[in-house]
């Protein structure tokens, strides 16, 4: 008889059959003092166990990601409320239809920047062409906050291309579910704010910001801030619509005010197309 052991062979019971066996005696988790700490969503909730929930947001999308190969990412942000051209014409006739003078005026305000959503799908989808005949560690996969919007647009460039890609989004109540574009298996959904921002910067060589709102700049400042104070390795950082981004702020004002230095306005470049964005992230790494 061979006694020879199986250097792979499980050594502690699985913890997956441990439930299982729970289940299979009839004996339900809930309101069971004895029951598994893992399996006891009222204890995980507590205030003392925050630690672990955070480390767990952290752990849970880091090895999803490592087991399908995703190391480099381009991140794209922007405003979820753009639409696709197709959609705000959809969105604006509905409006109009049922009478509704303020939504009609809502849609068409947004419908002007529907070419936004439009060139953020064209630039997902000459990342996704890139990578496709690349060696595994030379991929970039678009990564997005995994919503509607810009976010969908990039997400779906990626997916007409033929490559994965990543959505991060965030539990709010006012928040739709992920993007259909989203890779199934790389679709993410984070509690903490904080978690979900530094997963955008763990892999992220480069970042292109389309016009957005409030999300949109709490994002983009906080990757220009870590850049500028040197907590993370430079990397091309795109406002794309020029006249968007310069109408928004004013950086020279904050030169002159100062409080910021004359090389800070260097860390960012302006475009207005998606080659251009994507020519930006290859003459940073010499592609």
């Amino acid at each position: 008889m061979n006694k020879t052991h199986d250097l792979h062979d499980k050594r502690l019971a699985d913890a997956w059959a441990t439930l299982q066996a729970h289940s299979d005696k009839g004996l339900p988790l809930d309101n069971d003092p004895s029951r598994l700490a893992f399996a006891d969503p009222e204890f995980l909730l507590r205030r003392e166990t925050r630690g672990l929930r955070m480390q767990l947001e952290l752990m849970k999308p880091d090895l999803q990601m490592r087991e399908h190969g995703i190391e480099n990412t381009v991140v794209v942000f922007g405003s979820a409320r753009f639409r696709s051209q197709e959609e705000s014409g959809a969105l604006i006739a509905q409006a109009e239809a049922s009478g509704d003078a303020i939504a009609s005026e809502r849609w068409r305000k947004l419908a002007r920047n529907s070419h936004y959503y439009e060139k953020a799908r064209a630039f997902g989808k000459l990342v996704a062409q890139y990578s496709n005949d690349k060696e595994p560690e030379d991929k970039l996969f678009i990564c997005t906050g995994g919503g509607p919007g810009i976010m969908q647009a990039a997400n779906r460039g990626s997916y007409e291309g033929g490559g994965l890609n990543v959505g991060l989004a965030i539990a709010l109540p006012m928040e739709e579910e992920a993007n259909p574009y989203v890779t199934p298996a790389l679709s993410f959904k984070f509690h903490y704010f904080a978690i979900r921002k530094m997963h955008f910067m763990m892999r992220a060589k480069a970042l292109v910001a389309f016009p957005g709102g409030f999300g949109t700049l709490d994002e983009l400042f906080e990757v220009v801030t870590l850049v500028q104070t040197r907590k993370a390795k430079p990397v091309p950082i795109v406002l794309f619509g020029s006249d968007y981004w310069k109408r928004l702020i004013d950086f020279d004002f904050l030169v002159d005010e100062g409080v910021i230095s004359p090389a800070d306005v260097n860390l960012f470049e302006y475009v207005d197309a998606p080659q251009d964005a994507w020519d930006a992230i290859k003459r940073f790494y010499k592609l």
